[in-house]
């Protein structure tokens, strides 16, 4: 698994980390800066004050001026004065204009205000002359930064909470959308919808949410092919059971009307057969179908399985001329005794049926690369085209099978087929330009070379 989600995620905690960091370190230095300066309405307060003091000081009444400072000191709970700043040079040294300009015995109006100073800064306006000043220590009223700790404390808890909740809110919608199509899916899966799937709605997404779809995918579409399958054996079934239970119910009926039934015996018994080969075979190929088995357990020779089928055939059908070209060994590991017997034997029943009384049928194994090609030919009328592929269908017979073979019930070549890919091989069926049909199977030499070839080139 490559582990993409849980980097997508670590990637934008990460991110979102370090972009909150800065956000929050940006906006502090932004909120203490615009909060260090006075209000403009008390920068204009403390310019008039300025004003003010320097009129009453043209003015010359020193009273006045007197009782209006003490006045604003005792409004305003602070400090103020007016000063005269004679600076004089010694040592020859010359004082500048710019410094002249720029002397300061306190803060002008505009200039910040460090707030992690406890105490107030002494607030200067110079009058005209450039040697008195208005100095008043700032008014607590006065003081900038007032909400300066709450906002630092927006900053750093609810702006952050609100940030982690959003960004949790995004994870939370990231995560959820394909768990809750996985659910809608689930809940439509169990309400008979067996079509539903979920990858596709995800999009382009790739990561351990779409691997899960893909495996809910896989997982229903495995299911509700188990499922038709199973439907389909049991309507099949209860098809070929119908005629054959019909028989014996009127058989039953013959015995109550005390009609004469020992000539329906071998007809009971022979129905009676069929029944259970027709269930024992649909039982195995619905184990077949449903729990995708590896029948992997044995090593045997093929050379002798063949050799033992072949006499029984023979026996089975003396008018047929069966040619058999066989190595002397063809030993296979990995694989399952039972299943080519049963597998084997119905290929070739079925290519003696179907060929006429006198006809031949070919049985041919050669070793190929990592593996084993029998190949069974016969002289039968073939089959059409377009169903060389449904024959290996339970319960699938064609128009000419049904009319040749009444008894047969369709299911030997489906069931050799389930076998063979049990065993780890392929088989397919084609008609022979000669006429007749041809069936190929392949199987591997052991279970560790069960690369399969698609196709075989038969000269």
């Amino acid at each position: 698994m490559n582990r993409r989600l849980l980097w997508k995620l670590c990637a934008t905690l990460a991110l979102g980390t370090l972009v909150l960091m800065w956000v929050i370190t940006f906006l502090g230095d932004e909120t203490e800066q615009q909060m260090s300066f006075i209000a403009e309405r008390h920068q204009q307060t403390l310019k008039e004050w300025g004003r003010t003091a320097e009129r009453l000081h043209n003015a010359g009444d020193e009273q006045a001026l007197a009782d209006w400072l003490a006045e604003l000191q005792a409004r305003e709970d602070t400090w103020a004065a007016v000063v005269r700043s004679d600076i004089q040079p010694l040592a020859g040294s010359v004082l500048t204009p710019r410094f002249r300009e720029g002397f300061r015995i306190g803060r002008s109006e505009e200039w910040k205000i460090h707030l992690y100073f406890t105490e107030n800064p002494i607030m200067e306006t110079p009058f005209a002359d450039e040697r008195t000043h208005f100095l008043v220590l700032l008014p607590q009223r006065m003081r900038p930064g007032t909400y300066l700790p709450q906002a630092k404390l927006f900053l750093k808890v609810a702006l952050p909470l609100v940030v982690l909740i959003v960004l949790s809110l995004v994870i939370y919608r990231h995560l959820m959308r394909p768990l809750r199509q996985l659910e809608l899916a689930t809940r439509q899966f169990s309400n008979g919808n067996l079509g539903v799937r979920v990858r596709a709605l995800l999009g382009n997404r790739n990561d351990e949410l779409a691997a899960l779809a893909e495996t809910f995918d896989c997982m229903a579409e495995r299911t509700g092919d188990l499922i038709l399958t199973q439907r389909r054996l049991i309507a099949d079934l209860s098809h070929e059971l119908r005629t054959p239970l019909t028989r014996i119910d009127m058989a039953i009926s013959c015995v109550e009307e005390g009609i004469d039934t020992q000539h329906l015996l071998p007809r009971l018994r022979r129905e009676c057969r069929l029944m259970r080969e027709l269930v024992e075979d649909t039982l195995t190929l619905a184990w077949l179908e449903n729990e995708k088995p590896n029948l992997d357990r044995d090593s045997l020779d093929l050379t002798d399985l063949l050799d033992s089928i072949l006499e029984d055939a023979r026996y089975e059908y003396p008018g047929h001329t069966l040619h058999a070209g066989l190595p002397a060994r063809a030993e296979v590991s990995g694989s399952s005794h039972r299943a080519l017997a049963q597998a084997f034997e119905n290929v070739i029943r079925n290519a003696c049926t179907h060929t006429p009384a006198g006809g031949n049928v070919w049985i041919d194994l050669k070793a190929m690369p990592d593996g084993y090609l029998l190949t069974i030919e016969d002289e039968g009328p073939g089959v059409p085209t377009e169903h060389l592929e449904r024959i290996f269908t339970p319960f699938f017979r064609t128009a000419q099978a049904r009319g040749s073979r009444p008894g047969g019930h369709g299911l030997g070549l489906a069931l050799a087929r389930r076998q063979v890919e049990a065993a780890g091989g392929w088989i397919e069926a084609e008609n022979r330009h000669e006429g007749g049909l041809r069936m190929r199977l392949w199987l591997p030499a052991s279970r560790g070379h069960a690369n399969a070839p698609a196709q075989i080139t038969v000269t």
